[in-house]
């Protein structure tokens, strides 16, 4: 049976929390007894998957299969927009208004965006749009919550996470603009990790492979032949013969916020 009540009444906060990666997150730590704020764009043509978060962590909560002694955490939303450096400290305290709580225990900068473009014609709106999302916004909102993590909560301490990736060690024909972006996140958790290391926040980077998300759907769309040879290739390099799934980083993001299991 696998383990339960690892982050039991903690409270984290969750960027970019209503699809792909973050919202794999975001019920992986509800399933763990984690009561979470999600940060979302709130963008018209998103609603359904913001309902269909809601609908899940609902029959999470009424589960009739889920053991008695089984935790499940409470979920809030908020709009914002990561790019403006107001959102990251109003997420934080939502999530300690809404949870009534003075402690926050997780951080999860997860929202990003990666639209494919050619090198030669990108133009300079994508490329600042793309920068001042995936690294600005991180940098903003782990701010926000190192503040929280180190100096308004007794004892201090935390677990910050930024989801970068592996195009942070490796090049893209098609990702000039973005993975430049995930190389800064992964060197903000390290910087961040000497910075805070004596509040006793820990800070740590998931760097996923290819994984399967709505950013990547139409670049690996199985409809279209260069999308299927693409998807073959990506499959062909990878041990496991598959491309990664969302809630294939549920797991590394529960042990990284979990004291008991990563504390050191």
């Amino acid at each position: 049976m696998p383990p339960t009540n690892l982050l039991a009444s903690k409270t984290a906060i969750i960027t970019g929390g209503t699809t792909g990666i973050g919202r794999a997150i975001t019920l992986a730590y509800l399933s763990q007894g984690c009561s979470v704020a999600v940060n979302h764009l709130d963008l018209p043509r998103d609603r359904h998957h913001v309902d269909s978060l809601i609908a899940e962590a609902a029959a999470l909560k009424s589960s009739s299969s889920s053991p008695q002694h089984t935790t499940i955490g409470d979920l809030a939303l908020l709009p914002g927009d990561v790019r403006d450096p107001s959102t990251g400290p109003a997420l934080v305290k939502f999530a300690l208004d809404t949870f009534k709580t003075d402690r926050l225990d997780i951080c999860v900068s997860n929202a990003g965006i990666c639209q494919f473009a050619d090198f030669l014609d990108m133009d300079a709106d994508l490329f600042s749009n793309t920068v001042r999302t995936n690294l600005d916004g991180a940098f903003y909102v782990v701010q926000a919550a190192a503040r929280q993590m180190a100096r308004h909560q007794d004892p201090p301490g935390g677990s910050i996470i930024g989801i970068s990736s592996i195009s942070a060690l490796v090049g893209g024909a098609e990702q000039t603009h973005y993975t430049p972006t995930k190389a800064g996140v992964l060197s903000l958790m390290q910087s961040i990790a000497c910075a805070l290391g004596r509040y006793g926040i820990r800070c740590n980077a998931i760097l996923p492979g290819t994984v399967e998300t709505q950013l990547n759907e139409g670049d690996l769309n199985a409809d279209e032949e260069k999308g299927r040879e693409k998807r073959r290739y990506m499959e062909g390099r990878i041990p496991l013969g598959r491309l990664g799934r969302p809630g294939d980083v549920g797991g590394p993001a529960v042990f990284l916020a979990c004291e008991e299991l990563s504390g050191y």
